[in-house]
């Protein structure tokens, strides 16, 4: 059983053909980004304490916010967020889902990284009308909220 000369050939140069692709990936001349990490509270006490604070509130969420009161979390990339939901408002896909979307809006506008001020603690409760609309209403809203964030804190 002879095997095909051509079929050989490809065989045998396909090593250096993914050699030379991987090559091509490096780019030198883009700036990567650091992405924010997201760090969530863990002490009921930082709840407490940033429930306490301002609030804002709308049809999609209602969001809490302080000023950065915990020491250890001093670095630049990381954004102390929590994203609640009641047990009310439906089963564990449900609030899952909202969880989800809550996060995503937050990703986007971080992109942007002009809204959204890092030295804040935020709690953002969800509600169960962001389950059915769309995610574009959500990121509008939630745009215009942290913007009224940021002329609070100033």
């Amino acid at each position: 059983m002879d095997l095909d000369p051509e079929w050989r050939r490809k065989v045998a140069e396909k090593p250096f053909l993914e050699e030379e692709k991987r090559e091509e990936k490096e780019y030198p001349h883009k700036i990567i980004l650091q992405m924010i990490k997201f760090q969530s509270l863990n002490k009921n006490t930082y709840f407490q304490q940033i429930l306490k604070k301002e609030n804002l509130n709308n049809n999609y969420f209602t969001i809490y916010f302080a000023k950065n009161f915990i020491e250890k979390n001093k670095k630049k990339n990381n954004l102390n967020v929590s994203f609640v939901v009641k047990k009310k408002i439906g089963n564990a896909v449900k609030r899952n889902k909202i969880k989800r979307k809550l996060k995503a809006a937050v990703q986007k506008i971080l992109e942007k990284k002009t809204e959204v001020n890092l030295n804040y603690t935020y709690i953002i409760f969800g509600k169960k009308k962001i389950y059915s609309d769309k995610f574009h209403s959500l990121l509008k809203e939630m745009d215009t909220t942290f913007k009224k964030i940021k002329r609070l804190a100033n």
